[in-house]
């Protein structure tokens, strides 16, 4: 009011400016986490769509009476199914990770993200394995079986590659003392949780059914 401003200007021996106080924070954007949201989506429809491929090039051999898997050729299983439950303890390392940000753990949280390395270097190595076992060249990769095996699985490990970095950027950040940055974590193990849908998908129809 006027008077307050009065006596305010005799107390300070000069005008005084009135102001509101400031407004509160607004609610956090979580851009990271709809970005990692956004990619995931775009993974899963990238590996739908050549799945999708993948049946319609096998029917499509089916129908001309040509072997689809090319005679000599033999997938490796076990490191196939490393790779599969490698995932698995991955995506719970993940969410390790995230319940260790969430109470202000940096040394579980840094621990569970290094154990989410290791695993993201397992599933990466079986699957250079296989690609060195199957006995599949890469010179035929013009052809159906070949063609669409080095073009799924590819796409998949470039993920894996992609995943594994994240995980690096996000092991740096926590153990930097952005501990509090729980979305980056969070996203983190939700970008981990879409590539084990995606290579389950991968796993049944490349390497289980054929």
């Amino acid at each position: 009011s006027a008077e307050v401003a009065r006596r305010l200007e005799v107390t300070w021996g000069g005008p005084v400016t009135l102001a509101l106080p400031a407004a509160p924070a607004g609610p956090p954007r979580r851009q990271v986490l709809v970005g990692t949201a956004l990619v995931g989506a775009a993974s899963l429809m990238l590996i739908a769509a050549m799945l999708a491929i993948w049946y319609q090039q096998r029917a499509r051999a089916h129908d001309a009476g040509e072997p689809w898997l090319p005679e000599g050729v033999t997938v490796p299983e076990v490191p196939v199914n490393v790779m599969l439950f490698g995932l698995v303890g991955l995506v719970l390392f993940a969410q390790w990770a995230v319940h260790a940000a969430g109470r202000r753990d940096r040394t579980n949280t840094g621990l569970a993200l290094g154990l989410v390395v290791l695993m993201a270097l397992a599933v990466i190595n079986a699957q250079i394995y296989v690609y060195n076992q199957i006995e599949l060249p890469v010179a035929d990769a013009s052809a159906g079986f070949a063609g669409m095996f080095y073009a799924v699985t590819g796409a998949m490990t470039v993920l894996f590659v992609a995943g594994l970095a994240f995980t690096l950027v996000t092991a740096f950040r926590v153990l930097g003392g952005r501990v509090r940055d729980q979305e980056l974590v969070v996203s983190h193990a939700l970008y981990w949780y879409v590539l084990a849908v995606a290579f389950a998908a991968v796993w049944f129809v490349v390497y289980v059914t054929k």
